[in-house]
């Protein structure tokens, strides 16, 4: 039996669109025809998406899982005041809105002078990004510095104060795994409503959850949390119960029985 995860569609712009409109259209369906059962990471996604409708009955939700034995708290020093966003840097991740937290911080600035924000990831758009920094006179208070090997990526998340992921875009993000990563390292999360976790950290006030491209509500939730030290371990602690609940062991055994049940019938 064929299972497929299905974690966004297929989206692009300019000449690229016409490619993925006639990939989605074509091949897409024949993929999405065949598959006995459909996993998707978060349940909105079937209702934004225009292709998984009519295979409603194929869907389960399984979200993705997190490594909570390497994603963890360490015993390392706090940086105060620091925020911390990861992504690759190009034109198909711009939707991890990092154009917004820069515009963000210009307004924290105001109130917390001493603000830093660490920009993880590599990419066609990072000079694009630093220009910007320039231009919003916040080059003093972002620091780029590229791609982070794996084998320190556990560090950078707990020097944080917050991790900070404002997708904008429903139709390609799929969950916002660095979310459950921070989550797992104890540290309170700022995100938007589309990503995969969010009702989690409302739910469990695990972090700030906001509308998707509200540069003001963004920037009142990093000064909210930043000026909060006790709110901070309070969301931390929260977040790392979270992050249990997304184990590697808890979503293996979900996949494992829609194996389990599709080879028995």
């Amino acid at each position: 039996p064929v299972v497929l995860t299905y974690h966004n569609d297929i989206v692009s712009k300019g000449f690229a669109s016409y490619i993925a409109k006639f990939y989605n259209l074509t091949s897409l369906n024949l993929v999405l025809g065949i598959a006995k059962k459909i996993i998707v990471t978060q349940p909105n996604y079937l209702e934004r998406s225009p292709y998984l409708k009519k295979y409603k009955n194929k869907i389960v939700v399984i979200p993705v899982g997190v490594d909570i034995e390497k994603f963890r708290p360490l015993n390392v020093d706090e940086e105060e005041n620091t925020l911390f966003f990861l992504s690759v840097l190009d034109r198909f991740h711009e939707y991890k809105g990092l154009e917004y937290l820069l515009k963000a911080l210009k307004i924290v600035k105001d109130e917390i002078k001493n603000i830093k924000l660490i920009v993880g990831g590599d990419g066609e758009l990072k000079f694009y990004y630093r220009d910007m920094a320039n231009r919003l006179g916040i080059r003093d208070n972002v620091g780029f510095v590229g791609y982070i090997p794996d084998g320190e990526l556990v560090e950078y998340y707990n020097r944080c104060s917050a991790f900070v992921l404002p997708s904008y875009s429903s139709d390609q993000e799929g969950f916002g795994i660095v979310l459950l990563e921070a989550l797992a390292c104890k540290k309170p999360v700022i995100t938007t409503e589309i990503v995969g976790v969010s009702n989690d950290i409302k739910e469990f006030n695990a972090g700030k959850v906001i509308k998707p491209k509200d540069v003001r509500a963004l920037a009142n939730a990093i000064v909210e949390v930043l000026q909060d030290k006790d709110l901070r371990r309070k969301m931390g602690r929260n977040g790392r119960e979270i992050a249990k609940k997304y184990s590697w062991e808890n979503i293996a055994k979900m996949i494992e029985g829609i194996y389990v049940r599709l080879v028995k019938t």
